[in-house]
């Protein structure tokens, strides 16, 4: 089983590679959130989002060597390791097979936000403008604390191999 750590980045370099890699796979997905948003039809936004959340999440994990399937081929011992080390830094979706529940339960402890980018809507032009900025802001934010919750079960992984 030693050649499943081919699935993980298997130095700090290349995880903070991996690490700057994925953050600009966020703001990428955060702007088409944001186009998304910028148009005025309601519900469409929220729709996207979880689709682009969605898939951003798998993306991730498999970036970092940390899907579901990924981690199920390591030993057991280092996959009890990147559970324990997920948990521990609250990486509710790190080695997750991501559903539209899981999605819909992060964005909603993001409420306020979302509340706020659909209130913004009833105003146009500005309304939009406003809707797309908090969506932005708002996606590239739980986006880049995945990226990092990644990083750091990659580095527990890492450590636990030395």
């Amino acid at each position: 089983m030693e050649n499943d750590w081919t699935l993980l980045p298997s130095s700090p370099k290349e995880i903070e590679e991996t690490r700057q890699r994925c953050r600009r796979l966020v703001r990428r997905r955060a702007a088409m959130s944001a186009g998304v948003a910028a148009v005025p039809i309601p519900g469409m936004d929220v729709a996207a989002d979880l689709r682009l959340f969605t898939m951003l999440i798998d993306d991730v994990n498999r970036e970092f060597g940390l899907s579901a399937d990924q981690i199920d081929r390591l030993q057991p011992k280092f996959r009890l390791i990147a559970y324990e080390a997920a948990i521990s830094i609250g990486g509710m979706l790190v080695g997750k097979v991501i559903t539209k529940e899981l999605v819909l339960s992060l964005v909603r402890r993001s409420g306020v936000k979302l509340l706020a980018r659909q209130a913004t809507k009833i105003v146009p032009l500005a309304g939009q403008a406003a809707a797309a900025a908090i969506g932005f802001f708002a996606f590239r934010q739980i986006g880049y604390q995945h990226v990092d919750a990644c990083a750091k079960v990659a580095q527990e992984l890492l450590m636990a191999r030395a």
